[in-house]
């Protein structure tokens, strides 16, 4: 837990499936995990482990097949998808749309009929996603961004030009986001169960298990992103005047059921975000990066305290 509890500090100190498809229709096509597979070596590495008197039998509250060092993976995917998303339509022709900055505006300087409002969601938006990755990347084992696995996202052409594809695809991404961290909500809590019981237990990025505490707090941990993420898809509502931006009474999976694994998985909801095809202008992760710093807002808050190391009843 010490060596949790330096990880998160360091990281605060550095600062339905089917709706998904309808709101990306022409772009996201029919695909499988195995197409993520093929375009990240190594991100199906299995990094969990059944106790040997379970071998025979399979009780594990967690029947994903996920683990926890492949929802991470996702995730840090997702968060660098995001961070070139909104840097660049910060950058792109979309800013000088009146609802945004404004005719002749820019991320920085709000024309006169602009909304200055509006054009800091996204600016703070940047920050918010740099920050998620910057902690997921060190809970899979990575200390720079240029080793990330992808490194080239896919958008639609015309997506950073006018305002109703920028919003529709902020909608559609945001709503994936969401599904997928309530899923890896769930998913951490039922590894933890399944930690206690002695039934199967995860492996962290150096191949040491995790205790279930850890991933009780990934649990809670997870959740506070989704939080973040449900706060974008409203204000991005609110940038496209769709009324009311604050029209849930619950946040939804989005369909998804899963991270990684399965038909109705984040992995596969985001994989067409990750492969050139006809319609797709590439975007560069490094460039959004290299970039952040002229346009972004910086955020506030850390992450949910470490809590109190409890007994160990791990199996």
């Amino acid at each position: 837990m010490d060596e949790l509890k330096e990880l998160m500090e360091k990281t605060r100190l550095s600062a339905s499936r089917r709706s998904f498809l309808t709101k990306t229709s022409g772009f996201v096509g029919m695909t499988t995990a195995a197409t993520l597979i093929g375009v990240v070596p190594g991100f199906a590495r299995t990094n969990w482990m059944r106790d040997a008197d379970d071998r025979d039998s399979d009780d594990r509250d967690n029947t994903s097949g996920d683990t926890a060092q492949q929802i991470f993976t996702a995730a840090l995917i997702a968060e660098d998808l995001a961070t070139t998303f909104y840097y660049n339509g910060l950058t792109g022709m979309v800013i000088t749309d009146p609802n945004l900055a404004g005719t002749g505006g820019t991320a920085t300087k709000t024309a006169s009929n602009g909304n200055e409002g509006n054009v800091e969601y996204i600016r703070a938006a940047l920050s918010e996603e740099i920050m998620h990755a910057d902690l997921l990347r060190a809970l899979t084992g990575g200390t720079n961004s240029a080793n990330d696995p992808v490194q080239t996202f896919y958008f639609p052409t015309g997506t950073f030009d006018t305002l109703n594809p920028f919003t529709g695809i902020l909608d559609a991404l945001e709503n994936a986001f969401i599904g997928a961290y309530l899923n890896a909500t769930l998913e951490f809590s039922q590894m933890a169960a399944d930690s206690k019981a002695g039934i199967a237990h995860q492996l962290d990025a150096g191949g040491n298990r995790i205790h279930s505490t850890d991933l009780e707090y990934y649990a809670e941990v997870a959740s506070s992103i989704m939080g973040i993420e449900s706060e974008h898809r409203v204000l991005g509502r609110v940038i496209s005047n769709t009324n009311p931006a604050n029209n849930l009474c619950y946040e939804q999976t989005d369909g998804l059921t899963s991270v990684y694994n399965g038909t109705k998985s984040a992995v596969v909801a985001l994989t067409p975000f990750l492969t050139p095809g006809t319609g797709k202008t590439a975007y560069s992760l490094q460039a959004a990066l290299q970039g952040s710093s002229a346009v972004s807002l910086p955020c506030t808050g850390g992450i949910p305290a470490v809590p109190v190391v409890k007994p160990d009843h791990d199996k």
